[in-house]
């Protein structure tokens, strides 16, 4: 039995809901073989990487053509081989990504999910980052891609990502002086670099500082399940005067779905990205 203090404390804590509890108004679309055509997802390979396991989805939106510059979303997956009691899962693949179409609502941007290189076997890395200098060439390159043959506009792209994602914002993002000047704006969901060591190297503060100075001015969306404070905390203690923009996500799961289900959040972070990218 609890005690009263037990359960004083108990009480004082949100009991947040779960993500099932509202139905979302939209379905990510598949990935499918095949050219990349207007209202589709398609799996593509850099040149650099044809006949091996690596791999990207790019999705061209239904307003989509040839001549028309739109905005990019760029955006990285959590580790794979995840799930949790609430039915989360992660399977850290690109076609596994939801926050671009989330953002997006499936038009007006392209939307691009890049993977982790293991450069070593040739394949997508599920877990953590693989050869981190692979991985931010193959991004350097996918977004080069895009902005030359699909339409991409160079000077309003955004990176996001969820879970391993938000750290790769700025452990790729902001990984050298080349990749970091490819970025408008970033939407970090869940976890943030530099606030918690990783079993890998560079996960350190120190580390995760030399890279965050390289963001300037350039306005990051920073959210995370249930609390964010541990990264407004760790960031406010750096002494740096970045353009943050903190929220919590009204729920109780590890899950980027989120963004699938019309919430004053989504809300928020659509007006966000329009102020962000002008």
């Amino acid at each position: 039995m609890l005690t009263r203090r037990q359960w004083l404390a108990a009480a004082a804590v949100p009991q947040w809901p779960d993500i099932a509890t509202i139905k979302p108004d939209l379905v990510t679309p598949p990935m499918t073989l095949g050219d990349p055509r207007p209202g589709a997802r398609a799996r593509q390979t850099l040149d650099a990487w044809r006949g091996s396991g690596v791999y990207h989805a790019l999705y061209l939106p239904p307003d989509w053509t040839p001549r028309k510059r739109l905005p990019v979303i760029v955006e990285y997956a959590g580790n794979g081989n995840y799930s949790n009691r609430y039915g989360d899962v992660s399977t850290g693949v690109p076609e596994g990504s939801h926050l671009g179409y989330g953002i997006s609502g499936g038009r007006g941007f392209v939307w691009i999910c890049v993977p982790y290189i293991d450069s070593a076997s040739g394949r997508n890395q599920t877990l953590w980052w693989g050869d981190a200098d692979a991985t931010a060439l193959y991004c350097r390159q996918a977004v080069q891609l895009v902005c030359g043959e699909y339409g991409g506009d160079p000077r309003r792209v955004v990176l996001s990502g969820f879970s391993r994602g938000a750290i790769a914002c700025n452990y790729i993002g902001l990984r050298d002086g080349e990749i970091a000047r490819l970025w408008r704006a970033f939407v970090c969901y869940s976890h943030y670099d530099g606030v918690r060591t990783w079993p890998y190297a560079g996960s350190d503060r120190e580390s995760a500082l030399e890279r965050l100075q390289r963001l300037g001015n350039r306005p990051q969306f920073i959210c995370h399940e249930q609390s964010v404070e541990d990264t407004r905390r760790y960031l406010l203690s750096t002494g740096i005067q970045g353009n943050w923009d903190f929220h919590a996500v009204p729920f109780r799961n590890h899950n980027d779905r989120w963004v699938l289900r019309d919430t004053p959040l989504r809300r928020r972070l659509r007006r966000w990205i329009r102020d962000a990218i002008g």
